[in-house]
Formats: structure tokens, sequence, C-alpha cells
């Protein structure tokens, strides 16, 4: 008797239903699969009997299918092995194109389709076309709102389960991706592929407008919207767009008042990270950009940009009321209360009202006697910085105005002004 009716029972081997010559076959394959009696200390011959109790259920079972699973776990001649043991399965189906095999018929048709392009299955909805029917269906929750994949940590829902399982990543803290070049890690693949771009230097997303070129596609999104004037993103409580939603977040700060960026040294808080990060320079006294043109240092970026506008001579913000033209938006603010007769910073102790905030500061000094700016070289006080400018040129000599009349020097243009009076009146 063969040995390898041992694995089955007296009922079995005489179980009526089961036809002999296909019982053969799986006695024929065990026979094939186990090559001798498992013993304890053979995990893999353990797991050959299990993969083998697994052929004898399934022929129990579906006659229909056995003859499909012997066609794919195909034992030591197969390709590919099974997760469960040491069988292999056989991958007969082989495109002609690239090499790769598949066990089935219907999944080489599907895969010889990125070789000709073909993309039988269409969305009746938008006319997409899919290569597989899979992809058309998993396209066809976007029109539908279909979201059947789950998480069970927070229950937010995916249309895709490829979506859900990069999701899962973000509880479990998995970061499969890394990075062969400094060795971080990442949950997407495509978080790493553009990670690499700053190892290659690769910028593929180039502005047609501009021919400015970008790593990021996200970003070139973003700059796009400088040419085309997109603003996407509306803020509800006052109707203002921004081009991009972090500017958004920003900018509702100003309406619920919140300041999460805090200075560990004063206490100081700050709506944005930027305006943290440029007043903390007024701890350290870091000054990292610098003028080209003079080599004066700031702060901020944008306090660069508005000096280098003083070299450049550039004053991008006009007045729509007379077209008088600034170099800063704040100044442009200023001067547009000429025309409109605002006056919004107030004194407490006077009532009177100022158009600028540094007006209202300097006349708050003549109620404080307040004279906060000192000449280095006779300790002079004054309350006005162009005042202790005026003074100090008297100590340097300096006369920059000229009579043009009789040629004489003055240090203050009011007193170039009282002298030229005075030809005035001669002439008269």
């Amino acid at each position: 008797m063969d040995p390898s009716l041992s694995l089955l029972s007296t009922d079995e081997q005489n179980t009526p239903h089961v036809p002999l010559k296909v019982l053969s076959v799986v006695l024929t394959r065990l026979d094939c699969a186990r090559m001798e009696e498992p013993t304890a200390d053979d995990e893999d011959s353990l797991d050959d009997a299990e993969c083998s109790e697994y052929l004898i259920s399934l022929q129990e079972k579906s006659e229909e299918k056995l003859p499909q699973f012997l066609k794919t776990h195909s034992g030591c001649c197969g390709e590919k092995p099974c997760l469960q043991c040491d069988m292999r399965f056989l991958r007969p189906h082989q495109c002609v194109e690239c090499g790769i095999k598949f066990s089935q018929a219907s999944d080489l048709k599907t895969h010889q389709r990125t070789h000709t392009g073909e993309k039988p299955h269409q969305c009746v909805e938008c006319g997409i076309k899919f290569s597989q029917a899979s992809d058309l269906k998993t396209h066809q929750r976007t029109h539908t709102g279909e979201k059947p994949h789950q998480c069970v940590e927070c229950g937010i829902k995916f249309s895709q389960a490829s979506d859900l399982k990069t999701h899962q990543r973000t509880h479990t803290g998995e970061k499969p991706h890394q990075c062969v070049e400094c060795g971080i890690k990442f949950s997407q693949a495509s978080d790493l592929k553009t990670h690499q771009r700053t190892h290659t230097g690769e910028k593929p997303h180039q502005c047609v407008e501009c021919g400015m070129r970008f790593s990021h596609a996200s970003n070139f999104k973003t700059h796009r919207r400088r040419h085309t004037g997109e603003k996407p993103y509306r803020c509800v409580e006052c109707g203002t767009h921004f081009s991009r939603p972090s500017i958004l977040k920003t900018h509702q700060r100003t309406h619920t008042g919140e300041r999460p960026y805090g200075c560990e040294r004063c206490g100081m808080s700050f709506s944005q990270a930027s305006a943290l990060k440029g007043h903390q320079r007024t701890h350290t006294g870091e000054k990292p950009h610098t003028c080209a043109e003079c080599g004066v240092s700031f702060s901020l970026p944008t306090n660069l940009r508005r000096h280098q506008r003083m070299h450049t001579g550039e004053k991008p913000y006009r007045c729509v009321q007379c077209g008088a033209s600034f170099s800063q938006s704040s100044h442009l603010k200023s001067h547009q209360r000429m025309h409109t007769g605002e006056k919004p910073y107030r004194c407490l102790l006077c009532g009177m009202s100022f158009t600028q905030a540094a007006t209202l500061t300097t006349h708050q000094r003549t109620h404080a006697e307040q004279k906060p700016y000192r000449c280095e070289q006779c300790g002079m006080p004054f309350s006005r910085v162009a005042n202790l400018k005026t003074h100090q040129k008297r100590h340097a000599g300096e006369k920059p105005y000229i009579c043009r009349i009789c040629s004489k020097c003055f240090t203050t243009s009011r007193e170039h002004n009282r002298h030229q009076a005075v030809h005035s009146e001669h002439k008269s």
C-alpha cells in the first residue's frame, strides 16, 4: 500500500464520491511534496504536511477547484514559493515583451496592456479609460463618494485600500521607505521619491511663464498662481482670498486673535512662526540677511527686501486716488489716510488723533517730557530722532544746505530758508 495513504483515515480512503483518478493525483502530489515522514524537529516537513492537508480538504469540498490548485501549486518543479510551506507555484504564462511570468492567462492579458497602451474599461461619467476593471471600479468611487475602506483606529474612510494602508502608518509609525543617501525614512514611496531630489538636485517641474523649476509638484502648482492670479482659498470672516492654505490659516488668526508661537525668553506671542523667529534675533543679535549693495544686515528677509528698494528705486505700491507710488505698503496705507481723513491713532491724554502711529508716539513724549534719543558727544536729549540727527550735524560741521545766491552753508533747512528770506527782502 502506498505510504501516503496513511495520511487518510479508513473512512476517507473508502469515501465513495471521491473518484479514484482524482484521489490518485492527490496521493501522488502528497508523496511528491512530503518525500518523507515529518518529524518533530523538521519544521519544513510539518509545513509541507499542513499544505498537503489543505489539498485533501480542497478535494473534499470541491472537485472542480482541485485541477486549478494542482496546476498552480505544482511542487518542486514550480517557480514561486508558497508562504505556508516549501512548495512552489507554477507560472506558465510569460510576457514576450519583458519576460515577466504569471500563473493565470488573465493576469498576463492585463499585464500586456502596459505595453500596448490598451484601456478597454471606460468611465461612463467622465470618459476616463483604464487598463484594468479594478482601476475603473476604484475611480468610480470619486463620482459616487463611496469609501468602503475604514480605519479601525480613528474611523476615517477611504475609497482605496492602498490609501487606507498608507493612513494606518500614521497610527503605527511605520516608515518602510528609507533613503539610501541619508537614512531618513518615509511612510509613503512618493514622499521618498520627492525627498531624493534634494540629493540629486532634480527639479522636473518647470514653469512655462518664467522658467523657474521645482522639485515638488505642489510648490510648482502654488507658484503658477502668481502668474494666473488664482486665489482659491477664501476667508469666511472677511471674504479675502489667498493663493495658499497656509497663508489663509495665518490670516484667520487676525480674526481669532490666536498667537500659538511664544518666545521662551520674554513671553511674547506671535501668530506666525516666521515672526517668532525674527523676534528671537532681537535677543541673539543675529542678522543673517545682508544687502549685496552696501553690506547692511537685517534680521528679517522682508526688511532686506524693503531696504533694497532704496538702491533699485522700486516703488511697487501705488495709490489709486492720486497715482503716488511708495516703496513700502505701510507708507501707502498711511498716505491713503490723507484722502480718507482717517486718523486711527488717538492720544489718551489730550484726545488728539493722528494718521500714523509714529506721529502719535512722538506727540506723547510732549506729555511725558520723554526724550529717549541722546547725543553721544554732548549728552543732549531729544524727543525725536530727526532732531538728534540735525543736532549731530553741528558736531560734525556738516552744512548740506547751500544758498544759491551767496553760497553760504547751513546745517538745517530751517536756517537755510530763514537766510533766503533776507535776500528776498533786499530785492524788494
